[in-house]
């Protein structure tokens, strides 16, 4: 008697990190959640998931929106029918925008594709999953905005403009760890 053959499940990673710190470096972040995605597929085998060659890595673009090159990429070939699962690294690394999630997710579903987060155990093939993961996004938008309203450089600027959107010229000042200290006007 043969043993039943699995249907290859064919698995794309995506990675992103916010800033292009540190991607000149021989291991980097994305490199990091590129291989925890590759052990976790690895670790998915029996169930006939397999790496596909392409990569998506997107360093130095925000989360905030879906103008990437690679998810860009990734989602066209999601519409070409060459991905049946994409693993992420953390949910966050393929949206902080609910939003954007909603119109990712309703084009996944469109096209039989499961999403998986590695470090989460997400599974968008579940009521239940699909329920946690728009939570665990509101509270990443939430941390995404409240990020922005506290970033005093941003306080900053909007003061530096003062009255009638007059702007004066301002000086960044830093300690010796290079701790933003304010700022004081040029002569």
């Amino acid at each position: 008697m043969k043993a039943p053959s699995v249907k290859p499940v064919r698995c794309a990673i995506y990675t992103r990190v916010s800033t292009d710190h540190g991607l000149d470096q021989e291991f980097n972040s994305l490199d990091a959640q590129y291989e925890a995605a590759s052990a976790y597929i690895k670790s998915q085998a029996h169930a006939g998931w397999t790496l596909i060659r392409s990569r998506y890595d997107d360093g130095g673009y925000s989360g905030g929106s879906t103008d990437r090159p690679d998810l860009q990429k990734l989602l066209d070939d999601i519409r070409a029918r060459k991905v049946d699962v994409i693993v992420v690294y953390k949910v966050d690394r393929l949206t902080r925008s609910l939003a954007d999630f909603a119109k990712l997710v309703e084009l996944f579903d469109a096209h039989g594709v499961s999403f998986v987060s590695v470090t989460q155990q997400f599974n968008t093939t579940t009521s239940m999953g699909r329920l946690t993961l728009n939570v665990l996004l509101s509270f990443a938008q939430f941390e995404r905005e409240v990020t922005s309203e506290r970033n005093p450089r941003q306080d900053c600027s909007i003061k530096a403009k003062g009255p009638l959107g007059w702007r004066h010229s301002a000086v960044w000042l830093r300690d010796e760890r290079g701790q933003d200290r304010g700022h004081r006007r040029r002569s």
